[in-house]
């Protein structure tokens, strides 16, 4: 009987705002420098909204996703970007198959990382 009164009362914590914008991510637009330890030299952003909408632009599209597990998970719903072509084409696929393989973040200061458990590790900076 006592877990029953006390476990509406646990539930009302669980509420609140787990998005990688509630721990420092947000209000800020994230530029790739590196994937994989290569330095990247192309121009590819990342931005999270307080209501889990990720967005950002590739080397040659804008993107949109949700932000599907709370923080310091990552994972990124499906990615819808617009259609435009350019050479780096090929490197905005690398991009966002890269996002779509993310599985932790970790914000620290003006450092962003997005990594997975196979070593795979996307480095930005806070513009």
């Amino acid at each position: 009987m006592r877990f029953l009164l006390i476990f509406p009362l646990f539930l009302g914590f669980c509420q609140g705002d787990e998005t990688l914008a509630a721990y420092g991510a947000s209000d800020r637009v994230w530029v790739l420098q590196e994937m994989n330890g290569a330095s990247v030299d192309v121009s590819a952003t990342i931005r999270f909204a307080d209501d889990g909408v990720v967005s950002g632009d590739g080397p040659c599209n804008a993107f949109t996703a949700r932000q599907l597990a709370p923080y310091p998970w990552f994972e990124v719903g499906e990615i819808a970007s617009t259609k435009r072509a350019c050479p780096e084409l090929a490197l905005e696929q690398d991009y966002f198959t890269a996002l779509k393989a993310a599985t932790i973040s970790e914000v620290s200061g003006d450092i962003l990382i997005l990594s997975n458990d196979v070593g795979e590790k996307m480095t930005f900076r806070a513009q």
